[in-house]
């Protein structure tokens, strides 16, 4: 059947669909990730994902976008590099954080007993950014952080709720760098989004 026409287009039908299929689940980074109107110009659906985390946790736009660029670059596989033995024998990886929010594991399984998300998956970006919400009202709601300071809510991601508590960033001069920059880049999306949000929301409807 296969050499007949037929078999040809069924055979050429099932390619197709298989290649959609691998299109959705390995959605690319974003060409220009410093501008998130480029960002969601490119990927409209990671936009309508931002907006329901929005109205979903009063999480502003921006300081998610800001925290996953800084911890994935918007790679829905990433995961924490591997560790060796003299260079070369691999024993595992660092943590377990894995996907475009670098969720760890059990924190994850906190997030989807809290929300009843069990089908949710860390590579998936809707998914990624409900959990980012999650955690940034929560940070919110037990170390009293804003929701809009990106700088604070990074190192409560990094470090924990009880970590921050601990201060336990202040013994990481490094991390509190990365947080500045975290900070910065959620200012200045925060401008960029300005500019193109009405845009943004017109094309949607």
């Amino acid at each position: 059947m296969a050499n007949t026409p037929f078999g040809k287009l069924v055979s050429s039908t099932l390619l197709i669909f298989c290649l959609l299929i691998l299109g959705g689940c390995a959605t690319a980074p974003p060409s220009n990730p410093e501008n998130i109107c480029a960002i969601f110009e490119e990927n409209s659906d990671w936009h309508d994902a931002a907006r329901n985390t929005q109205k979903k946790w009063g999480v502003p736009v921006h300081v998610p976008i800001a925290m996953m660029y800084q911890e994935s670059s918007f790679k829905a596989e990433a995961r924490p590099p591997m560790r060796y033995f003299f260079g070369f024998i691999p024993y595992g990886r660092a943590s377990t954080a894995y996907g475009y929010a670098q969720a760890k594991t059990m924190t994850w399984q906190d997030y989807v007993k809290a929300t009843g998300n069990t089908w949710g998956d860390r590579n998936d970006f809707d998914d990624a950014m409900d959990f980012m919400g999650w955690f940034i009202y929560n940070t919110h709601k037990i170390n009293g952080v804003s929701k809009w300071n990106a700088g604070k809510q990074y190192l409560n991601y990094h470090e924990g709720w009880g970590g921050y508590k601990r201060k336990s960033y202040n013994k990481k001069p490094w991390l509190k760098k990365v947080a500045k920059k975290v900070h910065t880049r959620s200012l200045r999306y925060a401008s960029q989004y300005r500019q193109c949000k009405k845009e943004l929301i017109s094309s949607w409807w």
